[in-house]
């Protein structure tokens, strides 16, 4: 399943002729200049749902589940733990929650036309995955609470993939799946013809809990899309021929809006260079190294950190002996099987983190890694740096990725970019 924080795009498209100078080669630390020239792009600003609530316990449970990762009992009891602290709260305020006490909706969801004529989802961007799956009208009318659904039969342009199914499952057994239809579908203004629209026809019980959230676009490479006996390509692999060039960029911001673009850099957004690092796109993530990190105003530890570039995990997460010499810095920091974490006391003063990419630094502020209060009245502050071994693998999620400016490169030798920003809320 794909979590947590995530992105709602509010439309802009601009579309002249063509021509592009080539971005520069994997390794390189350069300016990349467009030129004005393009055969088209759009750029997509981030609404905020206001529903939002976030839950570090469920956040991490949450990342279990999207790649396929058991989850361990203690954490179970942590979702439920910090469930009833906010529902005790309100019994105790005497107020009622604006929606259910076990609907913490992602943060971001994103606006999109299917079919002819258009019908509007909110969905979550995600280059953690390469599926696009929606709600449709072939679900059960029990799993379907509020949210948008995409009816192919109101489509005069969706066609059956004959034959054609996908099903995912999840670290909790849980499983979505069903049929698959191509459609128009557009984003910003770029559309994507006979795309492959994965219809819902059975989703899993923390999807339908999600009611900001009408399915996801999976910005991972084609080879990790489920669809079978073939797989089908994204969005982006679908558009990436009608780009000035094969990037998209994201841009995210703490607590403020965002945007995404698409087949453009935006050299307004960023200050000094980009650095590039190789990606390998095997089996379809978007894997990178990262060269060390430093916790605070400590030294520099040089070390390859494997990762995946996920805007669709909120959280970064790292070796355990990473994450310990970081809340090592934190009096009364501790990892805390009753919140599903690392937590640390709200009054302490936390170290920022950085991060390597080649001889280039990214340092996350002490802001963007104090998740909050666990619970409205606690004490207790849950933290945005967690441990990856349970998970199996190092996740860049948007504690990171709002630190910088990010350049998904899916040319021929893909690569992801990064490069300093003026950050907000620090």
């Amino acid at each position: 399943m794909v979590v947590i924080n995530n992105i709602i795009l509010a439309l802009g498209l601009a579309t002249v002729g063509l021509g592009s100078a080539l971005p520069p080669k994997i390794g390189s630390t350069v300016i990349d200049e467009r030129s004005a020239n393009v055969k088209g792009r759009a750029s997509l600003s981030q609404v905020a749902n206001p529903h939002y609530r976030f839950n570090g316990a469920l956040s991490v449970y949450k990342t279990y589940l999207k790649y396929g990762v058991p989850v361990p009992n203690h954490l179970l009891k942590a979702v439920d733990n910090v469930k009833k602290l906010h529902e005790m709260e309100r019994r105790a305020t005497g107020s009622a929650p604006a929606i259910p006490i076990d609907e913490y909706d992602v943060a971001y969801v994103t606006p999109v036309t299917i079919g002819t004529p258009p019908q509007t989802l909110n969905l979550d961007f995600d280059t953690g995955s390469s599926d696009l799956w929606v709600f449709s009208s072939h679900m059960p009318l029990t799993q379907i609470r509020g949210q948008e659904i995409y009816s192919p039969n109101k489509s005069s342009t969706s066609k059956l993939l004959s034959g054609h199914s996908w099903s995912i499952t999840y670290g909790d057994g849980s499983a979505s799946r069903g049929n698959v239809y191509t459609d128009n579908f557009t984003v910003g203004g770029l559309t994507a013809r006979d795309q492959a629209v994965e219809c819902a026809q059975q989703v899993s019980t923390s999807f339908t809990r999600e009611t900001a959230i009408h399915g996801l676009v999976g910005l991972g490479f084609s080879d990790l899309n489920t669809v079978s006996p073939r797989a089908q390509k994204t969005f982006f692999d679908n558009i990436r021929a009608d780009l000035d060039a094969p990037v998209f960029t994201s841009d995210l911001k703490f607590k403020a809006t965002g945007t995404y673009d698409f087949g453009y850099i935006d050299k307004a957004k960023y200050t000094g260079s980009i650095t590039y690092s190789a990606v390998n796109p095997n089996p379809g993530y978007w894997t990178w190294t990262s060269t060390g990190y430093a916790v605070g105003s400590g030294e520099f530890v040089s070390t390859s950190i494997t990762n995946i570039a996920d805007t669709g995990t909120t959280l970064l997460y790292l070796p355990t002996a990473i994450v310990t010499a970081y809340y090592r810095q934190i009096p009364g920091a501790t990892n805390n099987r009753n919140y599903g974490g690392y937590t640390f006391p709200c009054s302490a003063t936390i170290p920022s983190f950085t991060f390597g990419v080649g001889s280039t630094r990214f340092t996350i502020p002490p802001a963007y890694i104090n998740y909050g209060k666990v619970s409205e009245t606690s004490t207790t502050c849950f933290g945005g740096i967690q441990s990856s071994s349970g998970i199996g693998i190092n996740i860049f999620g948007d504690v990171a990725l709002k630190a910088a400016f990010v350049i998904f490169d899916g040319g021929d030798s893909p690569r992801i970019g990064w490069a300093n920003k003026e950050l907000n809320g620090v």
